[in-house]
């Protein structure tokens, strides 16, 4: 018997069409939300519709949107499709924000030669919405 009290199996189940404590339904439908898998600035990420994320900075204006151009991997309801080496899918982002990380401070010190040295680095980014995700 599974527990259905745990707040956890609620966001499994939320998508099922029959009651959430049929056994039945539980067994027959998993909920799989639509997500991607994209490449950009040597890295990948895995995305939703609706998702933030915070990547390399990508040099484009506030308020524009961005379409990935690597799309590896897409997954919905009729499900998994890898691609070789990528799909053709869009996922469409708008910039929400351009700016820097937190400083990393980094100390050079030499000893018995009176070196030392005081680097500070922000590393830039790109904030993006995902706005949707399409075959």
């Amino acid at each position: 018997m599974l527990n259905y009290h745990l707040p956890h199996v609620w966001g499994l189940l939320s998508c099922v069409n029959a009651h959430p404590l049929s056994s039945e339904s539980y067994e027959r439908n998993w909920c799989l939300q639509m997500f991607a898998i994209v490449e950009t600035g040597g890295k990948q990420y895995k995305v939703s519709e609706g998702d933030i994320i915070f990547v390399e900075k990508l040099g484009i204006e506030e308020g524009a949107t961005y379409t990935f151009e690597k799309v590896l991997a897409i997954a919905d309801d009729n499900g998994f499709v890898a691609g070789t080496p990528t799909v053709e899918a869009t996922v469409t982002a708008s910039v929400v924000k351009n700016g820097k990380g937190k400083k990393i401070h980094v100390m050079k010190y030499k000893p018995k030669k009176d070196s030392k040295k005081h680097i500070g680095h922000r590393q830039p980014y790109t904030k993006l919405q995902i706005l949707s995700i399409s075959k």
